[in-house]
């Protein structure tokens, strides 16, 4: 029965379109009707920043990474260490994913020049899995040795923004030759986070943030957390010009934060979860091989099948090779329920504190007086919820 209604229903609607009634309700435009002027329809208004519900309840996970700071900057060079070559690629404070490619491309070029088809990759955070992944484009076949996966890493704690010269190094380090290294492993990698864009699973993405101020952005903002640190150089801005949009100042009616002060810049960011899993997906696709495996002592290298090393073990080069030039820098996130309406990102100036808006959940830091040289990984509740309640004083309403 409800077949031969819809045949029926099939049928009337053919014999209208056919005699043209159908045709009839909506007659097509007239010739003379009058085109609206080109360029005067409006475009849909711009949607509003959603708010952020920065509550302790919504805390879902808190986590303490120590960055590995040389005030010389990463240690890139090759030394023979009994039978072995051992490239070391070490020390990028925070700047580990964000130099991760650029400076893979400086150690493998080193381990090349050994001549050997097969290397070892010590490590495999930010920094290991991306050389053994160059590496394997170079041609090389590749096993990486580490006590645990990128996962179970540090590297994993990361806020996983793009910030070339985080804590790269010291002002009185900042030599031509090394801003000419770190301009061209700055450039290297951002070039590759553009091939990565769209990508299933978003591992990379731009996204405005919005820097916040009580002072003119001109002017120093105060608030501490960085008072018992030395001078950095600002090599972003005084190398890269044009790499990257530029920001823009708001005036107050331009946003909607409780602030005199504001500016927006595009940024990018890592998803730091879909980010790890595709390279080592990509890695293992590629004929890699994985060795769970600690080491305590360079001496070790020699039980390695491998002739050539590229030690990529971070903060654990201190413990590993004795370099005392290694110097924690503690650094605590919260991660609150993910949010997919939320968009942005934020700093705000003279609370050091800062939010990313991964897709895995939005992560929120603050930097604290006393996390420099620090290397204490036990978690402070408290200070987690004092960023959270402060982080709230930005969405009163929500």
């Amino acid at each position: 029965m409800q077949r031969r209604h819809f045949l029926r229903q099939a049928g009337a609607l053919a014999a209208l379109a056919g005699s043209g009634r159908l045709l009839a309700q909506t007659p097509p435009p007239s010739p003379h009707a009058a085109a609206a002027p080109l360029g005067q329809l409006p475009f849909a208004a711009a949607k509003p920043l959603a708010p952020i519900k920065a509550r302790a309840d919504r805390v879902v996970a808190v986590t303490v990474c120590t960055r590995p700071f040389r005030a010389q900057g990463p240690r890139i060079e090759a030394e023979r260490i009994g039978r072995r070559t051992v490239v070391h690629q070490y020390g990028h404070g925070g700047s580990g994913w964000s130099l991760s490619w650029g400076s893979a491309q400086q150690a493998v070029r080193l381990a090349l020049a050994g001549g050997d088809s097969e290397i070892a990759v010590i490590g495999c955070g930010a920094i290991g899995i991306t050389t053994a992944r160059v590496a394997q484009e170079a041609g090389l076949k590749v096993r990486i040795y580490a006590k645990e996966t990128l996962p179970a890493s540090r590297s994993f704690l990361a806020t996983g923004v793009w910030s070339p010269d985080s804590r790269i190094c010291t002002t009185e380090h900042a030599s031509p030759a090394f801003k000419a290294l770190w301009a061209q492993m700055a450039t290297a990698s951002f070039q590759q986070y553009q091939r990565m864009l769209g990508l299933a699973g978003a591992p990379v993405e731009w996204r405005d943030s919005y820097v916040l101020s009580e002072v003119p952005l001109d002017q120093p903002a105060g608030g501490g957390g960085e008072d018992d640190e030395p001078d950095y150089p600002s090599l972003e801005s005084e190398l890269l010009h044009g790499l990257r949009p530029h920001g823009l100042k708001l005036d107050p009616g331009e946003h909607p934060f409780p602030v005199p002060y504001a500016a927006r810049y595009p940024g990018l960011i890592f998803n730091i979860s879909a980010y790890a899993r595709m390279l080592m997906e990509d890695f293992l696709h590629a004929g890699g091989s994985f060795q769970a495996r600690e080491f305590e002592s360079p001496r070790q290298f020699a039980d390695l099948r491998e002739k050539t090393l590229i030690n990529c073990t971070g903060y654990g080069a201190r413990a590993l090779l004795g370099d005392e030039s290694v110097i924690p820098v503690r650094g605590q996130t919260a991660r609150l329920i993910p949010q997919p309406e939320v968009d942005y990102g934020l700093y705000w100036r003279g609370h050091n504190l800062n939010v990313v808006p991964r897709r895995d959940g939005i992560l929120v830091q603050a930097q604290m007086p006393g996390d420099f040289n620090n290397a204490d990984t036990t978690i402070d509740r408290a200070s987690t919820d004092a960023a959270v309640a402060q982080l709230a004083r930005l969405f009163p309403a929500a």
